[in-house]
Parts: C-alpha cells; structure tokens; sequence
C-alpha cells in the first residue's frame, strides 16, 4: 500500500476510510496536477473576457433560479464568496471528525479529475488541511441532494477562505486563527471555485462510504454471533452444507456458509447431540445464509455504486478539452444524488436485517419454550432473577426503531430554488439514516454476542468450536459470566465496542483463519 492516498488517480473506499479514521497523508497526483491546470486556463479565458464574454452558468451569471442573471465582470470574485456564504445554512448536529475528513477526501479528488477549472492552489489547500489535521465544523442537516450537498459543502468552504469554524478537542475555534495556526494562508476565491467546492454529492459519498464498509464487516459479525447462539442453542451445521448452498450459489449465501462452516468446526458441543431427535433448526438458525447473505449481496450492489461515485466528476459546469486544447463549458447534472439515495436506502434495509434476524435468535436462547435446555432468561435462578429478559426487549427496541429509518428518503422530493430544482434525490437523508441503522445494529450484535456466550456457558464442560470459544473468551475479558441480576448495560456497550472496533472479528479469525 501506497503510504499516501493520491487524488486525481481511482481511489477506493478503503482508501476512503484509512484518511479520514487513520491520518492516512494525502497529496495531488502529478498527471492530475496537469489536467487542473489545463481546465483553468478554460475558465480564466471566459473571466478575463470580461462583459464580452458569453454567459457561462456560475462563471459570471447568478445560481439557480437566478441562473439568467448576468454578473457584471467586476463583482465575479464577489460571486464565488457570497455563494459560499449564502449556502453555508446548515442545521443540527455536527458530523464527526472522521465524516468531516472523508468529506473534504471526497472534493478534492472531484476537483483533482481535472473538470472542474479550480486552481490547484484550491484543491492543495483541502490537502494541507487533511495532512495538518485542521477539521472543519459541518453541521449534518440542510442537504437534499441536488445540486448536491450545498450547506454541508458550503461550511466546509467557508474554512478553506479563513471564515467558519474548525473542530479541535478544546471546542469549536474561528476558521480564521486555525489556519494561522497551521501555517495556512486563506484562499481569496476566483471565477467559478466556490460553486466547485459546494456542488456534488460529498456528503452522502462520505457517510454512505464509512458506513457501508462498516456495515461489511457486520455482516460477518452477524456469522459470529450467529454460530455463537447455534452453539448455545444445540442448533446443527448441517444446512450449511456447501452442496446445498451450492445449488442456490448467490455470492452472499455461499460466503456466510463458508464463513459458519469454519466457524463451527470441530465442536464438541455440536458432535454431542449429533444424533437427537431434532429435525430442523428455526428459520434464524437454518436460514443464515440466505438472509446474511443477502444482505451481504445487496451492500456489495452498494459498495459498487459508491465507488464509481467517488472516482466521479459530481461539479457544474464541467470543462471538456479536445486534443488541441480548445474548451466547451457543458452544464449538466452529475451532482443530483439519485444513485447514491437509492444506494444508502438499501444499504440501511440490508443492514437493519441483520438485527431483524439477531433479534430472533436471542428469543430463541431466552424463551424457555424455545431453547434447547437453556434455563429461562438464561438466569442462574429463574424467578428471582430475570436474566437476559430486557436484553431481549432492548434489542426489540432497536430493531423497531430500525424499521422506521428503513423507510426510503429516495422516493421523497420537494422543489427548491423556486422551482429550477424540481426534483431532489434527498440522498443525505439516505446516508445520515444508514449511519443511525448501523449504531443499531452494532448493539443489537453486542446483545446477541452477549446473551450467546451465556448460553455457551451454560454447556460447559462441553467445548464449543474453535471460533465460538475465542469469541466467549475475549467477551470474558471484558463481561464477567452471569450469576445474580446485574444492569446490563456496561456490559452491552463494552461488547458493542468488541463489534465496532474489529476486536471481536480479529479473535475470531486468529481461531479459524480469515472469514469473508
């Protein structure tokens, strides 16, 4: 791996990931640094023609409805700086640092493609704030996603002009003073470069592409808790078997059979009731790898659509050259964020399934007219104590919850602009409801983990699998074994942080080899 992240060359969502939640350093790919300054020859030619020039959206005419207003050639630096203010209307809380980061990756690389006519003093601006680790402030409310991301965009803006404000440990400081601090001079905005820094869709890319990778991942935490309660609950490994999934081979099923098969191996817990009188397994037990699976199918749809948006031009208007470096300024609509809200709506519904189906292997542990010998709440003494009884209710809770942000932002739309934006994606709704599924799911997984490896308890001095024994252990590290009632919840949030962290799945694979 390149120890740099170059925009302007494709980069993937890992790359993404690794800038805005590990520093990973950035910097402008010299080919890139080429195109950047070939496309800004384009938009000084139409700026240094002043009135005689022909109305070219952005460059020297209004926004939006406003779009057939003509701006007088001594007021276009005054444009790009009032856009960037004007927008900057964003409302509710702030994103997180690493969102910020991703966000900021995200605009640079639109701008580094070459079609955008900034500067390159723009684009190695955003980069000097990513590597000297100056964050701006973005409130996370006030996009519907067309013509992109405006407000969130227009604060991210705002910092690289000395205005808005920066995130720092301390709170929130003047936009100004943290770039002296760094040791950064202020740009003053030229012809068309505050309309490139707030149109396109970095917001939604930025959130929808942490979260998806993310939510990945959970897809095989989702296997490990799984296997955990088929552990607990004497299930059978049998309808894993690769001959079946083999005959019905969507990629999910057959990488959740394979991951469970593993998982599973050489369990005493398994080989002792081989022979009962069991036929079959509930569907949450017998069905992992048809509904992880699918799941899994429909995020790696949704990784694919994420990815070919962040190697994507999203600005307007957008310089085309030909071979002899003549111009055309074409005005379009790659910054409406209709793929992306289609995307991140089935992102969160793939994701939330993944408790929906936890959920119901937790019932099956507690509810003693379903577990397989397991006393009641998986309670030392049922009665006095309740056990896992509110566990069950609070993972209920989150996965109605998850019901109702499921319901899809892309199919809503309201005009804007006096009605020159007609039809809006809404695809940062999208992509802010996939981040609040995906806390969801993170400690409905955390409950499941949790309950199972009480239920595991309970088998000993039976051994379970290789792969389950490593989860219960490292789970011990941190939640002593259950004996009398105790609050529950330090214990779920410390094994949410097992599942978010990779902790979990990292003892696991050291057991069992790398899971998909």
């Amino acid at each position: 791996m390149s120890t740099h992240v170059e925009v302007g060359r494709p980069i993937t969502l890992r790359d993404l990931e690794d800038v805005a939640l590990r520093d990973r350093p950035v910097r402008l790919d010299g080919d890139a640094r080429a195109r950047v300054r070939a496309a800004r020859q384009a938009i000084d030619a139409v700026a240094d023609a002043g009135d005689a020039a022909p109305r070219v959206y952005g460059v020297n005419t209004g926004f939006g409805f406003l779009s057939e207003t003509r701006i007088d050639e001594g007021d276009v630096r005054a444009l790009q700086q009032n856009l960037v203010r004007s927008h900057a209307a964003g409302v509710g809380p702030d994103l997180s640092r690493g969102e910020v980061r991703a966000m900021m990756l995200l605009r640079a690389q639109v701008l580094a493609l070459g079609a955008s006519g900034v500067r390159e003093a723009v684009i190695d601006l955003l980069i000097e704030l990513l590597n000297r680790g100056v964050t701006p402030r973005v409130p996370g409310q006030g996009s519907v996603g067309a013509s992109g991301d405006l407000a969130p965009l227009a604060h991210l803006a705002l910092v690289l002009t000395g205005e808005g404000e920066v995130l720092t440990p301390a709170g929130y400081v003047d936009g100004g003073a943290a770039l002296r601090q760094a040791g950064l001079t202020p740009l003053c905005l030229q012809a068309k470069e505050g309309l490139s820094l707030i149109n396109g869709t970095q917001l939604m890319a930025a959130l929808g592409s942490l979260s998806v990778l993310a939510a990945e991942r959970l897809a095989t935490v989702a296997d490990i808790s799984g296997a955990m309660s088929l552990e607990a609950n004497k299930g059978s490994a049998r309808p894993f078997d690769e001959r079946i999934v083999g005959l019905r081979p969507h990629p999910g099923a057959l990488a959740t059979a394979r991951n469970l098969r593993a998982l599973l191996a050489d369990s005493a817990i398994m080989e002792s009731h081989r022979d009962c009188a069991r036929v079959q397994d509930a569907y949450s037990f017998r069905c992992m790898p048809q509904v992880h699976g699918a799941s899994r199918d429909a995020l790696a749809w949704a990784h694919a659509v994420l990815l070919t948006e962040i190697n994507s031009v999203t600005d307007n208007p957008l310089v085309f050259l030909d071979d002899e470096g003549a111009a055309d300024l074409v005005s379009g609509g790659n910054f409406h964020g209709q793929p992306l809200a289609f995307a991140l709506d089935l992102a969160a519904m793939a994701t939330a399934e993944l408790a929906n189906v936890s959920e119901r292997r937790v019932e099956q542990l507690v509810n003693p007219a379903l577990s397989s010998g397991l006393s009641p709440f998986l309670a030392k003494d049922s009665g006095l104590h309740s056990g896992f009884m509110i566990a069950q209710v609070a993972s209920a809770s989150l996965v109605s919850e998850n019901k109702v942000l499921c319901h899809p932002a892309s199919i809503d739309s309201i005009p804007s602009s006096a009605g020159k934006e007609d039809h809006v994606s809404m695809g940062s709704i999208s992509a802010r409801k996939l981040s609040q599924v995906l806390a969801n799911v993170e400690r409905a997984l955390a409950i499941e983990v949790m309950t199972a490896a009480a239920g595991v308890d309970q088998r000993a001095p039976l051994s379970p699998s290789a792969g389950v024994r490593a989860a219960v252990s490292l789970v011990r590290e941190l939640v002593a074994p259950y004996e009398d009632d105790r609050p529950l919840y330090r214990d779920i949030e410390a094994v949410r942080g097992l599942v978010a962290s990779g902790a979990l799945l990292g003892a696991v694979e050291r057991a069992t080899g790398p899971l998909a």
